[in-house]
């Protein structure tokens, strides 16, 4: 006898895409705090980090597509979409924070965003991994 899952691909996808968007993104974020660091010892750091932050804030709109995509087709939660949607908003008050050369608020939120991050791509492999044991099976008809 044939069986199905009942979690379908596109759902999968959507997750996978939303995985890969939230290590990016805090890919981006850890390489920030790199440039930030040759900033302070590189005649080059101000232009590592000046590009990074365009790449950062980049990976976070990826971050909120991937969201979206995961929850409005797929079927799945909006809270991603909601985590996904705030930290847009702190990674442009991030910018606009470098931009005015406000280290005393710019570096602790980096901080604090490089955290929010690695902590939203804990959650989606520890999802991944109670999700796995959740999938059902049914027979084909």
């Amino acid at each position: 006898m044939a069986t199905e899952v009942t979690t379908t691909d596109h759902t999968q996808r959507g997750l996978s895409f939303l995985r890969i968007a939230i290590a990016l993104q805090t890919l981006t974020i850890f390489l920030q705090a790199v440039s930030a660091g040759l900033l302070l010892t590189s005649a080059h750091g101000e232009t590592l980090h000046s590009a990074g932050a365009r790449v950062m804030y980049g990976a976070s709109m990826l971050y909120v597509l991937a969201a979206v995509l995961a929850w409005k087709p797929g079927g799945g939660s909006p809270r991603p979409v909601w985590h996904a949607c705030g930290f847009l908003a702190l990674a442009s008050v991030q910018v606009i924070l470098g931009i005015a050369h406000v280290p005393s608020v710019h570096l602790p939120l980096g901080v604090l965003m490089f955290g929010l991050s690695v902590l939203a791509l804990a959650r989606g492999f520890q999802a991944d991994a109670a999700g796995a044991g959740r999938l059902r099976l049914r027979p084909r008809r």
